[in-house]
């Protein structure tokens, strides 16, 4: 057990406490969602950097952190969505976030049976970083009076979240086809 690992535990076990917190709308649950949001996402980062800066690199933190992140990723979504925050036309994005997700752990959870990695690429970390940042504003949509222009932010991150998860959904397949 080291920070790194810490921090992804973390992150897992706050991810009820935010769903909870949307899901009781209120303007001091909103933004207490949001910060957590927020901190849960910076772990994100620092799990990783750290673990490599630290040399503290553990199978486990390998194993659990991107389950962590797709956690917390699906279950914003899937909140907002019966929230009614993300709907109409902007569920497409989700679902496509969502389905990727899965797909990807399927293609990861195969090619570490057969010994292959593939690194994440900038535009994933890009792609996640919309990700992150959409959700955050949806989520503080739930506490702010004037929510017109957060939520306008929110849906046209998602859609470019949406658009970049295709693209690097067929990265991954692509780069991964070779090994079938």
């Amino acid at each position: 057990m080291n920070l790194s690992n810490i921090l992804t535990i973390i992150r897992v076990a706050v991810i009820p406490i935010i769903v909870l917190c949307i899901y009781l709308k209120s303007p001091l649950f909103g933004w207490t969602a949001f910060i957590l949001f927020c901190l849960a996402s910076i772990t994100d980062y620092f799990d990783g950097y750290l673990a490599r800066m630290r040399n503290e690199v553990t199978n486990f933190g390998t194993f659990l952190d991107p389950i962590a992140d797709k956690l917390l990723v699906a279950a914003v979504l899937l909140i907002l969505t019966a929230k009614g925050i993300i709907a109409d036309w902007e569920t497409i994005p989700a679902l496509i976030i969502l389905l990727r997700e899965i797909t990807v752990s399927g293609l990861r959870e195969y090619l570490a049976g057969i010994k292959i990695s593939i690194p994440v690429s900038r535009i994933a970390k890009l792609k996640t970083f919309l990700q992150l940042c959409s959700l955050a504003l949806l989520i503080l949509s739930e506490s702010i009076t004037n929510i017109s222009i957060i939520i306008y932010l929110g849906t046209i991150f998602l859609w470019i979240a949406g658009l970049l998860t295709l693209y690097t959904a067929y990265d991954y397949v692509k780069g991964s086809i070779k090994h079938f």
